[in-house]
C-alpha cells in the first residue's frame, strides 16, 4: 500500500502522439488440430495483465505536464495526469480498473473479522474493537499485495495511527473520548488505504471508504463464485472438517467444564456469552464486519484517486487590494494584544476598577469570544490564500510577511484564551466542556504553528501535517483520561481550599475513570460521589474483551473499599460539597 495509487490502479490514457488513422496489425493465424498447446506455458494471472498494460501506458504518462506554482501556502497539486483528456466525468477519472479475483486469504480474513464482529462486539466497546480491526487490515494487506500496491511511509503513518486510537476504547471507560477516537481512526483507516495527500484528496480520502462499500461486495461475491465453481471438492472438504472439529470441541469442551470447577470457569470468561435473543443483533455485527473488512480489501487493491479532485486557484489581486484589509487586521490585532499583556502583567486591578469583574468572570467573559476570533482568522487566511497576488518573488515575500504576522498575532491570542481558561477552572473548577474546548484552542494553536512553517519550508505536508496533528490530539487526550483529570483537578482543589467546596452533583455523573481520584474524598463526600459508579462497574457482568482497563481499576478499588451509608447523607450536602441541604432547583449550577 502506498500513499499515491499504484500504475495497477491508474486508468490508461491514450498517448498524444498516436496516430488515429493507424491500420490494424494483421491477426496471426489459427492453429491447426495438429498444433496442440504447449502444456508448459501457462496463462498469464489476471493481476500479471493489469501489470503488464500498467508498464506499456507509463510511456504515455511520462509528459504529464506538473502542477502550475501557486502561492506559498498552497499546495494544490492533484494526481499526475488528473485532466482527462478524452472527455470523461469525474468518475471515470478517479476509479481504477477492476482489481484482480479476490485471494482466498482475503476470503479466509474477511470471514474471521465478520464472525468475531459478531462473537466481541455485542457486549461493548475494549479490547475486543482493536481486535477486529487488526483483522480488517490484514484482509487490506493482503489484498493490496495482490493487486502489486507497496507500502510506503505515509500509509504506514496512517494505518499505525490508526490502530493506536483504537487503544483509547481498551483503556478508558468514558464514552466521548473512544467516540473522537473511532471516528478518527476510522478516518485514518481510510486516508491509509486510498493515498490521499491534496487538500480536497485528504477531507474526502477520509470518508472514502464509504464509496467501497457496494463494490467490495460485490468484489467478494464475484469472487467467491468464480473460486467455489472450479473447486467444490475443496469447499466441500473444508466444511466438512470445520464441522468435525466444531463437533469434537463442544463435547469434550462440556465433559472438561463438567469436570473441574476452574476450568468451567475459564471457558466462562473466554467464550462469547451468545442467546438466542442476541440473534438479530449478532447478525447485524456479522453483516456489518463482513461489509467493512470487504470495503477495505477492496479500497486496498484498488483506490479511488481522490487527489483527482482539483480546485482552481481564485483570481489573484493586486497587492494593495490584497494586503490593505489585512494590515488593518494585523493592526486590530496588536491593539487587542497589547492589552492584554498590561493584563497579563498586572493590570487586572484596574480592569476590574473599570468593569466591575473579578478574575474568574473577566476570563469567562472573553474566552468564547477568543475561541472563535481563532477559528475566524484561519478562514480568513484561507481565503486570503485563493486570492493571494502571485506575481512573483516579491508577492510571494508580500504574502509570507502578512499572513505570517497574523499568524503570530494569532498566536498570541491564543495563548489569552488558554489564560483566561486557566483562571475560570481555578475558580470553580474542571468540566468536560471547558477542558475539551481548551483542547482544541489548543490544537488551533498548532494548527497556526504549522502554517507558519509551511510559509518557510514549503506547503506539500501541510494537508497530511494538519491531519496528523488532529490525530494525534484525539490520541493524547484520550490516554490522559479527561474525566481522570476533571476528578483530580477538582479534588486537589478541595483539598487546598476546602472552603471552595466541590461539586459532587456533578462528579458522580463522571465515568469509572474518575475513580482513583475521587477515591481520596473523606467521608461522605467520597461514598456521594461514587456511589453511582459503583452500582455501574460492580453490578454488570461485562466479559473481559469488553471491559476497559480504566473499569477494572475502578472494580477493584471499589470491591476493596465499598461506598458507605445509603445515600441519605448526599442529600444533606448541597451540591457544592457543603452541609447546607440540597435545592436541585436553584442551585446556581453553571453548565460552562
Amino acid at each position: 500500500m502506498s500513499d499515491q495509487p499504484s500504475e495497477a490502479s491508474r486508468p490508461p490514457e491514450q498517448s498524444p502522439q498516436a496516430d488515429p488513422q493507424q491500420q490494424p496489425e494483421p491477426q496471426p493465424p489459427a492453429p491447426t488440430a495438429a498444433a496442440a498447446p504447449d502444456p508448459s506455458v501457462k496463462a498469464a494471472a489476471p493481476d500479471q495483465l493489469v501489470k503488464d498494460a500498467a508498464a506499456a501506458d507509463a510511456p504515455s504518462r511520462a509528459g504529464t505536464p506538473a502542477a502550475g506554482a501557486g502561492n506559498p501556502w498552497q499546495y494544490g497539486a492533484g494526481a499526475p495526469g488528473a485532466r482527462n483528456s478524452t472527455g470523461d466525468g469525474v468518475t471515470a477519472r478517479l476509479r481504477p480498473p477492476a482489481p484482480p479475483l479476490i485471494r482466498p486469504a482475503v476470503l479466509w480474513t474477511v470471514l474471521a473479522t465478520a464472525v468475531l464482529s459478531a462473537l466481541l462486539l455485542g457486549d461493548g466497546l475494549g479490547v475486543n474493537l482493536l481486535i477486529v480491526a487488526v483483522l480488517a487490515a490484514l484482509a487490506a494487506f493482503f489484498a493490496a499485495r495482490s493487486a502489486g500496491r507497496r507500502l510506503r511511509p505515509w500509509t504506514a503513518t496512517w494505518a499505525v495511527g490508526g490502530l493506536a486510537l483504537l487503544a483509547v476504547p481498551a483503556l478508558r471507560d468514558a464514552g466521548w473520548p473512544t467516540f473522537l477516537a473511532v471516528v478518527s481512526a476510522f478516518a485514518l483507516g481510510s486516508l491509509a488505504l486510498h493515498g490521499s495527500r491534496s487538500w480536497l484528496g485528504v477531507l474526502i480520502g477520509s470518508l472514502g471508504l464509504f464509496d467501497s462499500v457496494v463494490p467490495g461486495i460485490i468484489w467478494g461475491v464475484r469472487g467467491i463464485r468464480a473460486r467455489a465453481d472450479g473447486s467444490r471438492a475443496r469447499w466441500g472438504a473444508g466444511l466438512r472438517t470445520t464441522a468435525v472439529a466444531a463437533v469434537l470441541l463442544v463435547v469434550f469442551g462440556t465433559l472438561f467444564a463438567s469436570a473441574d470447577a476452574a476450568f468451567a470457569d475459564l471457558l466462562g470468561s473466554l467464550i462469547p456469552d451468545v442467546s438466542l435473543g442476541d440473534g438479530p443483533w449478532r447478525i447485524f455485527l456479522f453483516a456489518l464486519g463482513l461489509a467493512g473488512a470487504l470495503a477495505a480489501a477492496y479500497a486496498a487493491a484498488a483506490p479511488v484517486r481522490w487527489d483527482g479532485i482539483t480546485v482552481s486557484p481564485g483570481k489573484p489581486r493586486g497587492r494593495v487590494e490584497w494586503a490593505l484589509p489585512l494590515i488593518v487586521l494585523n493592526l486590530l490585532f496588536a491593539a487587542f494584544i497589547a492589552l492584554q499583556l498590561v493584563v497579563l502583567l498586572g493590570g487586572y486591578e484596574k480592569v476590574r476598577a473599570e468593569t466591575g469583574l473579578d478574575h474568574a468572570e473577566y476570563a469567562r467573559q472573553g474566552f468564547w469570544q477568543l475561541l472563535w476570533a481563532t477559528l475566524l482568522t484561519l478562514l480568513v487566511i484561507a481565503l486570503a490564500l485563493r486570492w493571494a497576488p502571485r506575481g512573483g518573488s516579491r508577492d510571494r515575500t508580500l504574502v509570507r510577511a502578512v499572513l505570517g504576522t497574523l499568524c503570530v498575532l494569532t498566536l498570541v491570542v491564543v495563548a489569552s484564551a488558554l489564560r483566561r481558561m486557566d483562571l475560570y477552572v481555578d475558580e470553580y473548577g474542571l468540566t468536560r466542556l471547558r477542558i475539551s474546548v481548551a483542547a482544541m484552542e489548543l490544537w488551533l494553536g498548532v494548527v497556526l504553528v504549522l502554517i507558519l512553517a509551511a510559509g518557510v519550508f514549503g506547503a506539500r505536508f501541510l494537508p497530511r501535517a494538519i491531519a496528523v496533528s488532529a490525530a494525534a490530539g484525539v490520541l493524547v487526550f484520550g490516554l490522559l483520561s479527561p474525566d481522570g483529570l476533571i476528578a483530580e483537578q477538582n479534588v486537589q482543589r478541595f483539598e487546598a481550599r476546602e472552603s471552595a467546596g466541590i461539586d459532587i452533583d456533578y462528579l458522580k455523573d463522571l465515568s469509572a475513570d474518575a475513580v482513583p481520584a475521587l477515591d481520596r474524598l473523606p467521608e461522605p463526600e467520597r461514598s456521594c460521589a461514587l456511589r453511582i459508579i459503583q452500582r455501574e462497574v460492580l453490578h454488570t457482568d461485562t466479559p473481559w474483551y469488553a471491559t476497559s482497563w480504566g473499569e477494572a481499576r475502578a472494580k477493584e478499588i471499589l470491591e476493596k473499599r465499598p461506598v458507605q451509608g445509603d445515600g441519605r447523607d448526599c442529600y444533606r450536602l448541597g451540591t457544592d460539597g457543603f452541609r447546607d441541604g440540597y435545592e436541585p432547583d436553584d442551585d446556581g449550577y453553571d453548565p460552562y
